[in-house]
């Protein structure tokens, strides 16, 4: 499988009136000292692999982003330690404009634990894709029927619960349910919510933590049972299953999905990108994705809104962290973390 997907589409010609810093009608585009901007394909770098929600919300989104650059825009995939290996590959690139991000709460999760080459202030929202509430799911032919059949279960022996990656948002999210339900889970990690996807789909894990993205089709095929959305308002797509807050435990996880530059990107260019990346969010294409997944144009922000929610995801990883014992103290780690985490 290649690393980089890339459809490259040919620029637009369009002319610059005036002196540098006016924009482009035709394509967002802008001139600065160095040049039009951009004039050349934008990498959209990814930490799932192929299939899972992260990658299909990049590619339902750059239709639209595309058209409105009218350059080439790849997703580039790099899988491996729950964003460190993406984190690490982006840290090296030029502060350009020409290689965006894409980030979920479990890069912020790694950042907290102090993983990363970057840190949070590194990090320049462009704007938010999605609000993906996580769901507990089983097998339809699980005897597990209900989320207290599950929690039963971790009281007779640890559940088998996938998770894309340790340190991940639905990892915490497994073990803080964990927690407050007074059950035991043991962590399979996997590269994406595909692989999460295919493994409760054979047997190979009792229950995960998917989002609406993943999952929605093996719902309505009859593949999967929902147990329970971890959220506080059901979601009008599977409005018969009960929330956590309503079933006693209050405990919230979403995996929120945006992009990112990193700090010392040209401003100019970051406002280029931001309306550039809102036009392929409200593209007909990503909509339909939106609709079909089971979530609204809510979902959507820009980026004064994105990169506010970046900082209050970031403070709310450190003290689920804390309150796990993943870490004790500001700055410091406690480990891998690996293998059975109890609640």
């Amino acid at each position: 499988m290649p690393s980089v997907v890339d459809i490259r589409v040919l620029s637009r010609s369009f002319t610059i009136v005036g002196v540098f810093g006016i924009c482009a009608v035709a394509t967002l585009g802008c001139e600065t000292v160095e040049g039009p901007f951009p004039s050349r394909p934008i990498d959209v770098v990814t930490h799932a692999s192929p299939g899972g929600g992260t990658d299909a919300t990049a590619r339902a989104m750059l239709v639209g982003a595309r058209e409105a650059l009218g350059v080439g825009m790849a997703v580039v995939p790099k899988v491996g330690g729950g964003g460190l290996v993406a984190m690490s590959y982006v840290s090296t690139r030029p502060r350009d404009g020409y290689t965006l991000m894409g980030i979920t709460p479990t890069h912020l999760y790694a950042l907290a634990r102090g993983q990363a080459k970057l840190s949070i202030d590194d990090l320049v929202g462009i704007a938010r894709a999605a609000d993906d509430p996580i769901v507990v799911m089983v097998r339809a032919d699980s005897p597990v029927e209900t989320l207290d059949d599950l929690v039963m279960l971790g009281r007779e022996r640890p559940i088998k619960w996938g998770a894309t990656q340790i340190g991940s948002v639905d990892h915490v999210a497994g073990a803080m349910l964990a927690k407050v339900a007074d059950t035991r889970l043991s962590v399979v990690p996997f590269g994406g919510g595909g692989e999460i996807v295919t493994n409760l789909m054979g047997g190979n894990i009792d229950a995960a933590g998917l989002n609406l993205t993943e999952g929605l089709e093996q719902i309505y095929r009859g593949d999967f049972r929902a147990l329970a959305v971890m959220a506080s308002e059901r979601m009008a797509a599977i409005a018969e299953v009960p929330t956590t807050v309503e079933l006693g435990y209050d405990v919230q996880y979403s995996t929120v999905r945006g992009y990112v530059v990193l700090k010392g990107t040209p401003d100019d260019r970051i406002r280029v990108l931001e309306r550039a990346l809102l036009q392929g969010l409200s593209h007909p294409t990503y909509q339909s994705y939106l609709e079909g997944a089971g979530l609204d144009g809510g979902s959507v922000a820009g980026a004064k809104e994105w990169s506010a929610q970046i900082q209050q995801m970031y403070e709310e990883a450190r003290h689920a962290m804390r309150e796990l014992g993943i870490i004790e103290n500001e700055g410091e780690n406690e480990g891998e973390n690996e293998g059975e985490n109890e609640g």
